[in-house]
């Protein structure tokens, strides 16, 4: 029995297809950005003499080890931390699980409560997006350990302050200051421990470094790009690969997780003083 042309015909565009379909190049886009958040103002402008300031005391008294928050800047071993973390400690570490710590070298930026750490490699690093358009309102996302637990913060920015420290490391440092607006559920009173920790946008990337709190305030404290872009200036390659993940309010709880859990953010500790 002779077979109808049409199927035949039939049968070769569908060949013809299947194979197109098979050449053809993936060239998916990737997501796209959330939309900007709704409270989100104008842009930061510059640093000015008539930025707010807020008045730190830093008695000068022999350094008392603490535990602190380091993340991750580099495969090489470059990590970034809070100066008033380490300042004063002889054997700074950074703590790889297992009752592990691996001891780092320190480098202290002058101006800036930034501290640079270096071990003989390290983990992927978190993005850093050193210099960066801020919009009044702008969400951030502080993960790290504060009372020595993990743990993670949300904040709004508010704007820029001057953070004038009066004591040992004498200084006017300029700031960002962040309403505190979420937090680890149980977690109560102080964040000490969360100094260092990166301050993330909504695309995950580092725009500063935690610094300070005022709990009476409700308000975080960070370093600027100011002060942040030259202290780390060189030290993060191109090739670092970058997280694709959005972080939402629903969510940085376990964005947060998976940081520490790759030790992208990892505890600082003190070994001696």
């Amino acid at each position: 029995m002779r077979i109808p042309d049409w199927i035949l015909y039939s049968a070769v565009v569908a060949a013809l297809v299947i194979w197109s379909l098979r050449l053809r190049e993936n060239a998916d886009a990737p997501p796209a950005p959330p939309p900007p958040d709704e409270v989100e103002g104008a842009l930061l402008g510059p640093i000015t003499p008539f930025d707010p300031a807020v008045t730190v005391n830093a008695p000068d008294i022999p350094f008392q080890p603490s535990s602190g928050t380091a993340f991750s800047i580099s495969r090489d071993g470059y990590w970034v931390t809070a100066r008033h973390v380490v300042e004063g400690c002889r054997r700074p570490a950074i703590l790889v699980g297992g009752g592990r710590a691996v001891a780092a070298d320190v480098r202290l930026a002058s101006r800036a409560d930034i501290a640079v750490l270096l071990t003989r490699g390290g983990p992927d690093a978190v993005p850093v997006l050193a210099t960066h358009e801020l919009r009044s309102g702008q969400r951030g996302f502080h993960p790290g350990f504060p009372q020595a637990q993990a743990g993670e913060v949300a904040s709004r920015l508010l704007g820029r302050e001057t953070l004038q420290v009066r004591g040992r490391g004498q200084r006017d440092e300029p700031v960002l200051a962040w309403a505190e607006v979420g937090r680890t559920d149980g977690l109560g009173g102080t964040l000490a421990g969360l100094s260092g920790a990166p301050v993330l946008d909504r695309q995950g990337r580092a725009i500063g470094v935690t610094i300070a709190e005022s709990p009476r305030r409700g308000r975080i404290y960070t370093t600027a790009p100011d002060t942040f872009g030259p202290a780390i200036r060189g030290v993060q390659k191109a090739d670092e690969p970058l997280t694709r993940r959005f972080i939402t309010v629903d969510n940085y709880g376990l964005v947060a997780d998976d940081l520490r859990r790759e030790l992208r953010v990892a505890q600082v500790v003190c070994l001696a003083v």
